[in-house]
Parts: structure tokens; C-alpha cells; sequence
């Protein structure tokens, strides 16, 4: 695989361009990052979440975590992470765990924390464990305009 499909057609549609980086299999987008030689402050990382009435994507750079009990505040409702059932269920051309961050393409909004910022480029994954998507800071906003923006993260190293 390289690029999960509709995550292509999506992003084909918008007419975005973008590239492609390989790099050996990972099982993490901090690994991803490092084995692509690419800074993981500009690596979006995924987490799918599920809460009473669906699921969301929340988006953050690969070094940071998660603060769940901010998340649940910034969305005002109890959140908790997704199965992987769940997430195969959402995002059936990708593997699990390599989920891109480009919700709008499978019908999953996206919360996007604010560390991202004005970044002038983004990768992210393409939907397998060995290949980035890289865009310009620009493309990235516009692939995410519906996303909610918040700060609901933390440094994890």
C-alpha cells in the first residue's frame, strides 16, 4: 500500500499537491517521523476517539500526547479512545495505527490541537506504516478547514 485510497481521492479532488516519503515500517508516527528523518513537531499524528453520538479525530504533532480530560472539556462530552474494530470499522483502507489526520475524506471530524500552528509544512500518515504524506502548511489547513482547533496536548518528550 502507499496511499490509502479515498485519503488520495480526497485529497486528488481538492486538487492539492503532495508527496510521498517511504520509509521502513513503524509502528508509531514518532517512529514514522524519525525513520522519514523528519521533525515530529511538523509529523500530525492521529487518535481516533469515540463519545456518545460518533467519533472524532484528535490531531496532534507526534511528540506531544493527548490530555484526554482536556479534550473531553474542549468537546464537552466524555471521550474515550477508540477499538481497533472501531477504528478498522472508520477507516477500513488503512491499517490500524496509520490513520491520516484528514477526516473530511472518511466522514470523521477532526479536532485539531493548536501546537500544529502555522507550520509550514505537515506530514502525516498515508494510511499503512510506510509512507508519509507531506503537504504544505497551506494544503494542510485547507485538507482541515472544517477541524475544530483547540490546545488539548503536551509535549510527551
Amino acid at each position: 500500500m502507499t496511499i490509502a485510497n479515498r485519503l488520495k481521492d480526497f485529497i486528488d479532488r481538492k486538487g492539492i499537491s503532495y508527496d510521498t516519503v517511504e520509509h521502513h515500517r513503524t509502528a508509531t508516527s514518532r517512529q514514522s517521523a524519525i525513520a522519514a528523518h523528519v521533525p515530529g513537531s511538523i509529523m500530525a499524528k492521529s487518535v481516533v476517539v469515540h463519545h456518545d453520538r460518533g467519533y472524532a479525530l484528535a490531531v496532534v504533532p507526534s511528540t506531544h500526547r493527548i490530555e484526554l480530560a482536556t479534550l473531553q472539556d474542549v468537546m464537552d462530552k466524555p471521550l474515550g479512545l477508540a477499538s481497533e474494530d472501531e477504528v478498522v470499522s472508520l477507516f477500513g483502507d488503512c491499517d490500524v495505527g496509520a490513520v491520516p489526520p484528514i477526516g473530511a475524506a472518511y466522514d470523521v471530524p477532526v479536532v485539531l490541537d493548536e501546537s500544529l500552528g502555522d507550520a509550514p509544512e505537515i506530514y502525516f500518515e498515508g494510511g499503512d506504516h510506510k509512507t508519509l504524506v507531506h503537504v504544505s502548511g497551506k494544503d494542510f489547513r485547507d485538507l482541515t478547514k472544517d477541524a475544530r482547533h483547540a490546545r488539548f496536548s503536551h509535549p510527551a518528550y
